[in-house]
């Protein structure tokens, strides 16, 4: 297993390699065979960044039973897909800014699918489950009262920097059981585990590639356990997928319409 961050060093960004308590400075991208660079910084005092800049997010809605009753909703037959504008996208410590005049905004805490390769239809299941890189843990931030509203979802779910994503891209990792939970200020509102997903990680790749060409870089957010709550300016809110690590965002008031 590996992890890779996306850091800044001397004011540019570069990926680099998780070994200990360093982080091993690499040449390009770790999706086409970095080199070594000779260099490691402690990973303690690395100013990490988002670890990916997809063309595209895909969403997995309400891929979970527990989320689907408490939401009310049935559960879905086959995949409900849906979009976040990459311009959602936030890294570890950015600020979520919530907007008052949107009345609640829920956190989703989730595992997303790094595609490491283009794959496009007609593509088979084996494929598809080779076309993922690795995974990171994505906070499908939900303007709820607006999802609610306006059925679709683009406008509850695109907000700028609805899309927290980090802290980095793990590889090697068996993705049939992992946990995924979400802390706000310390205290648990999320705790489930990719065991209960409806549809598994390698058949979303699939599914979605039978639409859409998937890019490498693209993501996939496999959809949210039980237990999504408001979140309020103040807060710190934390998602954590096992092997990964936790990715940390406070939310702020947004100020104006």
């Amino acid at each position: 297993m590996n992890r890779y961050y996306r850091v800044r060093d001397h004011g540019a960004a570069v990926w680099a390699r998780e070994e200990g308590d360093r982080l091993r400075l690499l040449e390009g991208d770790p999706l086409l065979q970095p080199r070594d660079r000779g260099e490691t910084i402690p990973k303690e005092v690395a100013h990490v960044l988002c670890p990916v800049h997809p063309s595209k997010i895909v969403c997995i809605g309400r891929n979970y039973r527990e989320h689907a009753a408490e939401r009310g909703k049935p559960v879905p037959k086959e995949p409900l897909l849906f979009l976040k504008p990459p311009s959602a996208l936030i890294g570890p410590g950015q600020p979520i800014r919530h907007p008052a005049w949107a009345g609640r905004v829920d956190h989703e805490a989730e595992l997303g699918l790094v595609i490491g390769r283009e794959i496009a239809r007609p593509a088979t299941p084996q494929e598809a489950a080779a076309a993922i890189f690795g995974v990171v843990c994505v906070n499908d931030v939900t303007a709820r009262e607006l999802q609610d509203k306006d059925v679709q979802f683009t406008r509850a779910k695109g907000f700028d920097t609805f899309c927290p994503t980090g802290p980095c891209v793990a590889t090697g990792l068996d993705l049939g059981a992992l946990s995924v939970a979400c802390r706000v200020n310390g205290e648990t509102r999320q705790d489930g585990n990719t065991r209960d997903l409806i549809f598994d990680p390698a058949y979303l790749v699939w599914y979605v590639s039978r639409v859409m060409t998937l890019l490498p870089g693209d993501i996939i957010s496999t959809g949210t356990p039980a237990g999504v709550s408001p979140l309020q300016p103040g807060d710190v809110v934390e998602v954590e997928v096992e092997g990964v690590g936790v990715l940390r965002n406070p939310v702020q008031s947004q100020e104006g319409t």
